[in-house]
């Protein structure tokens, strides 16, 4: 008994403490499980469009190294290269101008479609698992965030059914000019921030907007500045963080707004006169906010070492087939790969809704009532996609001589940055909207359009349902790259010459810096950079006198005499790109006469793995 006393009251304290902890741990719990509750429609829609996305992308799983997008797989080796680049700023090794492609001029980040931010958040899954599995994640994530975004949008701001809401966001996620652009355009498919830019105009409106006086004039009760202030630099982050992910969806984006605001205030001129001071005051505060970030950079893409000013695709080239809008894509169930002949590739379908769709959203935008968000959308659409045919009108694959709308902004700073047919992206919201407004507005109604018109929608986008993206298998990475045994031969930053070297049509060589983490550099290779007529943007760069020659080679098999001139030009262009090794691969085309002819111009070889290489 004596010896039991004293240890009650240590007992006491601790079963104590143990009993508080299980009365604060079932308010948790029970939190969470109502917030699921609660959310439950939000997270099943978000596991749906997750489920979907991973199944349109699913070709390249299970092994993202071993496969690509069969479609346009240059642009897939160009975008893992990128993602490589991008994962070294999590090792301190970062640099707007990179070092790591076109040596010595290097490749100016800004400049090029980068996707830098992606590629920093996701740089952990680059270092450990590799750019192409990165790639693969971004890929699904990319349509399935987009899709989220809107429906969350549609159904929070809008207030939309959910039903309504989830038709919506999934028509702007897996609609045909995001499902084609998803053949390696991560730029152009990391559209989830445009939802949220949205609200925060929207937001933004609603706080500057101090509301209806009475008729003598008294009783408004001015902007809430707080709000105002907050929603500005909100709208200034998402803005920032857009332009390291794709400024050509923000550029897509804020003309997009512009038109509809213009409209909005067209048929809302009370509104316009009551927020537009408070309105503009937040923009001038977004601006100045976005430019201390953006400043910089901006300037570096335009002006600074390797960079561009100017678009280097042309407009006429780039133009939507006027026929194309009523056909339905190649990539859909019931499109035919025939229609792909109106667009200039298959990562380009962006105006195929087909006629089905177009009457239907023509038919929600007549009967969804004189709305001012309706009219707001009918004239962005209108515009928008007539901007989409480009300089001159394109009928079923001939040109008519008709001047298009395109021309009168051709030319304009930072407008030849953006392909025309392009432009016709923003209609896959613009529609979304009309759809979501009828179908909301049925969904409330008693009577036969309660059924009618949710069916009418449904049966229109029936046929632009998305099938799975081809892919196909691609060559494992030499191990001389894979098992890390280029670095007997070049040091880590230093400049490693593939032969043949990689070129905007053939960039297969930049996978070797990829698999290494972009642990050296190439010369050459698949980027814009300022080596058009007088300095203009250009894909890719000179080819240096021995690198034509060695592709010269790969390409016809011939192997050409070599003398002294030959040689001593090598060792010139060895010095110029400040190169430490040359190193030819047994799968190399004409491999055999590549060597040859290396032998002639470097001497012997040395044996690395399962590559020749020569220090130079």
């Amino acid at each position: 008994m004596s010896s039991a006393a004293p240890t009650a009251p240590d007992a006491a304290p601790e079963q104590a403490f143990r009993l508080a902890d299980q009365v604060n741990r079932r308010p948790r719990a029970t939190r969470l499980l109502a917030a699921v509750r609660c959310h439950r429609a939000d997270l099943l829609a978000a596991l749906i469009f997750a489920v979907l996305a991973g199944w349109l992308t699913h070709g390249l799983w299970p092994d993202p190294g071993a496969r690509t997008l069969a479609l346009n797989p240059e642009d897939q080796t160009l975008y893992e290269w990128f993602l490589a680049v991008d994962a070294r700023a999590l090792l301190g090794d970062f640099d707007l101008l990179t070092d790591r492609l076109n040596a010595p001029d290097g490749v100016n980040l800004m400049a090029n479609t980068t996707v830098i931010a992606l590629g920093v958040v996701f740089a952990p899954v680059t270092l450990l698992l590799g750019a192409p599995v990165t790639f693969a994640l971004i890929a699904a994530a990319n349509l399935a965030g987009t899709a989220l975004a809107w429906y969350l949008l549609f159904h929070r701001t809008l207030r939309a059914r959910r039903l309504a809401a989830a038709l919506g966001g999934g028509l702007c996620g897996f609609g045909p000019g995001m499902v084609s652009q998803t053949n390696s355009h991560l730029h152009m498919t990391a559209q989830w921030l445009v939802p949220v830019i949205v609200w925060l105009v929207v937001r933004l409106l609603r706080a500057a907007d101090p509301g209806p006086g009475t008729p003598d004039g008294t009783g408004a009760t001015g902007p809430d500045r707080r709000r105002l202030f907050t929603s500005a630099a909100g709208l200034a982050g998402a803005v920032t963080a857009q332009v390291f992910i794709g400024e050509e969806v923000l550029f897509l984006a804020a003309i997009t707004l512009l038109v509809m605001s213009i409209s909005y205030a067209v048929v809302d001129r009370d509104l316009a006169r009551r927020a537009l001071p408070g309105f503009a005051a937040g923009l001038a505060i977004t601006a100045g906010l976005a430019l201390l970030v953006l400043g910089y950079p901006l300037w570096f893409q335009f002006a600074g070492p390797q960079g561009v000013a100017d678009g280097m695709f042309t407009p006429a080239y780039f133009s939507a087939d006027l026929s194309s809008w009523w056909t339905l894509s190649p990539l859909s169930v019931a499109g035919s790969a025939e229609s792909a002949r109106l667009t200039t590739g298959p990562a380009e379908y962006n105006t195929f809704l087909g006629w089905p769709l177009l009457l239907v959203a023509a038919a929600c935008a007549i009967w969804a009532g004189r709305r001012r968000l309706v009219f707001a959308c009918v004239v962005a659409g209108l515009v928008m996609g007539s901007l989409s045919l480009g300089p001159e009108v394109v009928f079923g694959g001939t040109r008519t001589a008709i001047p298009g709308p395109y021309a009168v902004i051709a030319g304009l700073p930072v407008v030849d940055g953006a392909l025309p047919m392009r432009f016709a992206l923003a209609l896959l919201p613009i529609v979304a909207t009309l759809l979501v407004l009828a179908v909301d507005r049925a969904l409330g109604s008693s009577g036969r359009a309660r059924r009618l018109v949710p069916l009418a929608v449904g049966v229109a986008l029936l046929p632009l349902f998305p099938t799975p993206l081809p892919t196909a298998g691609r060559p494992a990475v030499p191990t001389f790259i894979s098992g890390g045994h280029w670095r007997q031969c070049v040091p880590p930053g230093g400049v490693l010459v593939p032969v043949p070297l990689p070129t905007p049509k053939e960039p297969w060589p930049m996978r070797w810096a990829t698999a290494a983490d972009a642990g050296f550099g190439l010369p050459e290779g698949f980027f814009i950079g300022p080596y058009g007529r007088r300095g203009t943007a250009a894909m890719g760069t000179f080819k240096q006198p021995t690198s034509a020659l060695l592709a010269d080679v790969a390409r016809r098999g011939d192997q050409p005499a070599i003398g002294d001139e030959q040689r001593r030009q090598a060792a010139r262009d060895a010095d110029f790109w400040g190169a430490s090794c040359v190193a030819l691969t047994d799968d190399a085309p004409h491999a055999e006469s590549l060597r040859a002819t290396l032998e002639q111009l470097y001497g012997p070889p040395t044996r690395i793995a399962d590559a020749w290489t020569w220090r130079v």
